[in-house]
């Protein structure tokens, strides 16, 4: 009787695991996430926008990467592009490189950087509790893998999937990573709605 208990309790171990492992659906538009003001920001009003997911971070040593950022969102946003900020506190030492509140966060972006590009809530973004948007990322594209570091780049394309990964060292005025996005805005497909890696 204990031998079938734990082969049933094995069993349902190995298949939540492999549900777990399997590639979040997507598009982007299906997803949505509290915005850094903590209202519902449903990626759908971004729909046949390109975008770049950015996870972010206010003390990691690539959070210079926030004015090219901005200044990537500037230059291309009337083509139908934002840049996208998630911030995470799931690196760096014990207390991590994001461990201020959402106000703080704001504050900081604001007046240092300037940032005018829409910022999430801060979300996990690697592991089991990783929000459902970054397992859909991280499991979608021509190479998924997980986020590296701090200043992950996804590129989604305006169908709404992920298009390639930058890693953090690849800095927002990198030409590989313009030059993808001016591929993107440039390639057919839906107009954007006026309604609504190597690390």
């Amino acid at each position: 009787m204990i031998r079938r208990l734990l082969a049933a309790m094995t069993a349902c171990l190995c298949c939540s695991h492999a549900v777990a492992a399997e590639p979040a659906s997507g598009p982007v538009w299906a997803y949505s996430m509290p915005d850094i003001d903590g209202k519902e920001h449903p990626f759908a009003q971004h729909r046949g926008e390109v975008l770049l997911i950015v996870n972010v971070a206010s003390k990691c040593g690539f959070t210079k990467q926030y004015a090219g950022l901005q200044a990537l969102h500037q230059r291309f946003q009337g083509q139908g592009f934002s840049v996208i900020g998630v911030p995470s506190n799931d690196f760096g030492v014990v207390g991590g490189q994001e461990p201020g509140s959402e106000g703080e966060i704001k504050q900081f972006c604001t007046t240092t950087y300037g940032v005018t590009f829409p910022m999430m809530a801060k979300q996990v973004v690697k592991g089991d509790g990783m929000h459902p948007l970054f397992r859909f990322l991280t499991t979608s594209g021509p190479k998924p893998e997980a986020v590296s570091w701090n200043f992950n780049k996804f590129l989604i394309g305006r169908d709404g999937q992920v298009l390639a990964h930058f890693g953090s060292r690849v800095a927002p005025e990198d030409a590989a990573l313009t030059g993808a996005i001016t591929a993107a805005l440039a390639a057919p497909g839906q107009p954007a709605s006026t309604a609504g890696t190597t690390r």
